[in-house]
C-alpha cells in the first residue's frame, strides 16, 4: 500500500483525499484528463470520460502517462481491466485521420482497416463518405468535413483532423511589443507563447486559460502567426469593443482596419468582430446574418469563450473546417452537454494552464472564496415549502434575507471596488436601491454601460450591480471583490465566471474576494455546491461562515 491520497475504483471514478499531504500535486496530476464530478469537504470524486481522455491525448498526453499517475498518486492497486480501458480509449484517437490527397482531395484514412471497416457501414455517415480509393482510404465529400468529425466521435473514434487549412485573404498583422502610442514596452507571458505555439502545431482547437490571464494577447498572437483576416466571435458589443481597444494597443492594426458587426454597427473590415446574438438572430426563421462566414476569405476564426457558443453558432462551423479556428475559454464544462461538439468542430483543447500555476506566478490575483449562508424568516420558509418545485430556486435565491448580509460584505471592503453579480432582475433593483448603487442589465444601452464601467474603473463608483452580463467578458481589472446572491440554477461555467471578474492583478498584489450568499436548507445551497465543482478541481477552496459571523459585532476577518 502506498498510502497515496487517491483511489483508483474500476468504475473510472477517482476519489481524492484533499487533506492527504499530496493531494495538490494528485490535483495537478490527474485534472488533464479526469473531469471533477463532487466536492465536498474531504472527498472529492473525478471520473474518467472517453473525451476527457481524448482532449488529454490531442493536448500531447499519453496513456503511459496518465496510467503512471495513476499508479504513482493510487492508495490501493490500481484496477487492471481499468489501466487497459485507458490505454485503449486513448489509442482510439487518431486511429482514423482525415487528410488531402494530392489526387482524390478531402480523404478518410485508417491506421487500423477494420475500424475504418466498422465505421463505413454506420448508417450515421450516409452520405458524408464518397468512393473507397483503397483498403485504408475512402473520399469524404469537403462540405461534410465537420459533420463527419463529429458522428465519428459519437461513434467513439474521433478523427484526428490532418487534413491542413486554406491561408485566407492575407493581411499583415504584427505584434506592438515595443509599445504604441506612448505605451511601455512589453512582451507575451511564457505560457500564452506556449498556447499560441500549441494551437498553430495543431492547426485548430481550444486554449483554455483563467479569467485575468490574458486569453485576448493569444488570440492576438495567433492573428500575428495568420497574418490573414480574421473574424473574431464574442459575447456581447461591450467585449468586442474591448477586443478592438486591446488589439489597436497591442497590434499593428489599425481602428480603421477593425470592424464591429453588432446589432448597432454591420462593418466587414481585414478584422471583423461579430457578437454571437447579431449572429443568431432570425427573421421570418431564418439565419439573416450568416452571409458572414463568407463575406471575405478568412485565414482565423476566433471564438471568445467558446463555452458559451450557441447551438446555431456548431451547424456555421460545420462548414468552416477548412479555416483555422482558436477557441479561447476559461472551462470546457458546457451546462448543455455539447463538449462533444466543440472537440469535432472547433477542435481539441491544445493548452491548459491551471488556475493555480498562473497565481503562483503572479499573473492572477490570489483569492478567498466563502460561502455565507442565510437563515430565511419564518414567513420565507413558509413561502418556500408551499411553492411549486419550479418556482423554489427563485424563491430562495431572491430572499430578502440577505440583503443586511450583502451590505455588511461591502461594508467590510470599504477600500475596494465591489461587484454585486445576481440573475433576477427585480432583486438587483432591490439590491441597488438598498445600496444605493447602479445597476447594469440586459436592458442598458451600450452606451451607458460603458459610462458605468469607465466610472467603475476610475474609482467614481465603488459598487456596482450587475446582472448576468457581468458573467462575460468585461474587463474591470479594479473589482476585487465579488459578491453573489443568485445564478443560473447549478452552473459551473457561470460560477468560473464570476470569480474571474475579480482575478485580474491587483497593483498592490492585493487578494481578492469572492463570497456567494446562500439560503440554508434550500435548493439554493445544492445549487451552489453544484457551480463550486469547476473552481474547487482548480484548487479554490470554500469557506462556510454563518450570516451571524458577517452581520454580528465581533466582525472576524477573512484574511
Amino acid at each position: 500500500m502506498s498510502g497515496g491520497p487517491l483511489i483508483v475504483q474500476s468504475d473510472k471514478t477517482l476519489l481524492l483525499e484533499i487533506d492527504h499531504p499530496d493531494a495538490q500535486a494528485c490535483r495537478m496530476a490527474i485534472a488533464p484528463f479526469a473531469e471533477l464530478e463532487r466536492s465536498p469537504e474531504h472527498v472529492h470524486t473525478y471520473r474518467l470520460t472517453p473525451l476527457g481522455l481524448w482532449n488529454a491525448r490531442a493536448a500531447g498526453h499519453d496513456a503511459e502517462g496518465v496510467v503512471d499517475s495513476l499508479l504513482k498518486y493510487s492508495r490501493y492497486p490500481v484496477p487492471h481491466a481499468l489501466l487497459v480501458d485507458v490505454a485503449d480509449t486513448m489509442d482510439r484517437y487518431g486511429r482514423l485521420q482525415l487528410a488531402n490527397d494530392p489526387a482524390y482531395g478531402l480523404v478518410l484514412r485508417a491506421l487500423d482497416r477494420l475500424v475504418l471497416i466498422e465505421v463505413a457501414k454506420s448508417k450515421k455517415l450516409a452520405g458524408m463518405l464518397g468512393d473507397k480509393i483503397d483498403d485504408d482510404t475512402i473520399r469524404v465529400h469537403p462540405s461534410e468535413r465537420g459533420r463527419l468529425k463529429q458522428a465519428l466521435l459519437k461513434l467513439g473514434w474521433p478523427a484526428e483532423d490532418l487534413a491542413g487549412y486554406v491561408d485566407g485573404e492575407a493581411h499583415p498583422i504584427e505584434l506592438a511589443e515595443a509599445g504604441k502610442d506612448g505605451r511601455k514596452p512589453w512582451t507575451l507571458r511564457s505560457y500564452q507563447r506556449e498556447a499560441v505555439e500549441a494551437f498553430w502545431a495543431g492547426g485548430s482547437g481550444v486554449v483554455v486559460l483563467p479569467c485575468g490571464a490574458g486569453k485576448t494577447l493569444v488570440g492576438a498572437a495567433a492573428m500575428a502567426e495568420a497574418k490573414a483576416t480574421t473574424l473574431i466571435l464574442v459575447t456581447n458589443t461591450v467585449a468586442g469593443r474591448q477586443w478592438k481597444r486591446e488589439l489597436i494597443a497591442r497590434t499593428s492594426l489599425t481602428e480603421e482596419e477593425i470592424g464591429e458587426y453588432s446589432g448597432e454597427r454591420k462593418e466587414i473590415r481585414p478584422v471583423t468582430i461579430a457578437t454571437y446574438q447579431v449572429l443568431t438572430s432570425r427573421r421570418g426563421g431564418a439565419f439573416t446574418h450568416l452571409d458572414l462566414f463568407g463575406a471575405r476569405d478568412w485565414g482565423l476564426v476566433i471564438y471568445d469563450e467558446v463555452h458559451l457558443l450557441p447551438a446555431p453558432i456548431f451547424r456555421f462551423t460545420a462548414d468552416l473546417q477548412a479555416r483555422r479556428r482558436l477557441g479561447l475559454t476559461a472551462t470546457l464544462v458546457r451546462e448543455d452537454g455539447r463538449e462533444g461538439d466543440v472537440f469535432s468542430l472547433i477542435g481539441p483543447k491544445r493548452y491548459d494552464a491551471p488556475w493555480k500555476d498562473i497565481e503562483s506566478q503572479g499573473w492572477i490575483a490570489p483569492a478567498e472564496c466563502t460561502e455565507v449562508r442565510v437563515t430565511l424568516t419564518d414567513a420565507e420558509r413558509m413561502s418556500y415549502a408551499t411553492a411549486e418545485a419550479e418556482e423554489r430556486y427563485r424563491m430562495a435565491a431572491t430572499a430578502r434575507t440577505k440583503l443586511p448580509v450583502v451590505k455588511a460584505l461591502v461594508d467590510r471592503h470599504p477600500d475596494d471596488q465591489v461587484l454585486v453579480i445576481g440573475a433576477y432582475i427585480d432583486q438587483l433593483h432591490q439590491l441597488g436601491e438598498y445600496l444605493d448603487a447602479p445597476i447594469i442589465q440586459g436592458s442598458t444601452t451600450n452606451k451607458e454601460r460603458e459610462r458605468l464601467f469607465d466610472a467603475f474603473r476610475t474609482g467614481e463608483i465603488r459598487t456596482l450591480v450587475i446582472s448576468k452580463v457581468g458573467n462575460f467578458s468585461i474587463d474591470l481589472p479594479e473589482a476585487a471583490v465579488a459578491i453573489q446572491v443568485s445564478g443560473t440554477f447549478g452552473s459551473r461555467q457561470e460560477e468560473a465566471q464570476r470569480l474571474g471578474r475579480v482575478l485580474r492583478p491587483k497593483a498592490d498584489g492585493r487578494q481578492a474576494h469572492f463570497y456567494t450568499v446562500v439560503s440554508r436548507d434550500t435548493i439554493d445551497t445544492e445549487y451552489a455546491a453544484h457551480r463550486q465543482r469547476f473552481l474547487a478541481e482548480q484548487g479554490y477552496a470554500y469557506t462556510i461562515v454563518d450570516a451571524d459571523d458577517v452581520l454580528g459585532p465581533s466582525l472576524p476577518s477573512f484574511d
